[in-house]
């Protein structure tokens, strides 16, 4: 399996530049998080999506190392503008040819509802 972070040969590399987070839920969504036990395609349980609005992590203050490691890049960018976050991790996952890994299947009922 590639490394979902690193850009596709087909994409520009990762920018240097730092961006800020676009809340848009993808980086909490679409990799498979090993050390959280988090499956590729599945949003983390403790990220609470608005159904069109912001994805933000409710445990953000004391997060895993894993995920404050993470450092928003070119994708964020790329994703972001998609109204829905099913819409954004599909997207993700189709720029790392991710997309036969999971299907829409692993989204009903996984979605979290805002809580």
């Amino acid at each position: 399996m590639s490394d979902p972070f690193i850009a596709p040969p087909d994409f520009a590399p990762r920018s240097p530049l730092v961006r800020d987070c676009t809340a848009c839920g993808a980086c909490c969504s679409a990799p498979d998080i090993h050390a959280l036990g988090k499956p590729l395609g599945v949003p983390c349980v403790h990220l609470n999506a608005a159904p069109n609005g912001p994805c933000l992590c409710t445990v953000y203050a004391a997060r895993p190392g894993v995920c404050r490691s993470y450092a928003p890049d070119w994708v964020c960018g790329e994703v972001a503008p998609l109204p829905t976050l099913e819409a954004r991790v599909l997207r993700f996952l189709e720029i790392y040819a991710l997309e036969g890994e999971v299907g829409r299947r692993a989204w009903v009922g996984a979605a979290p509802s805002g809580r």
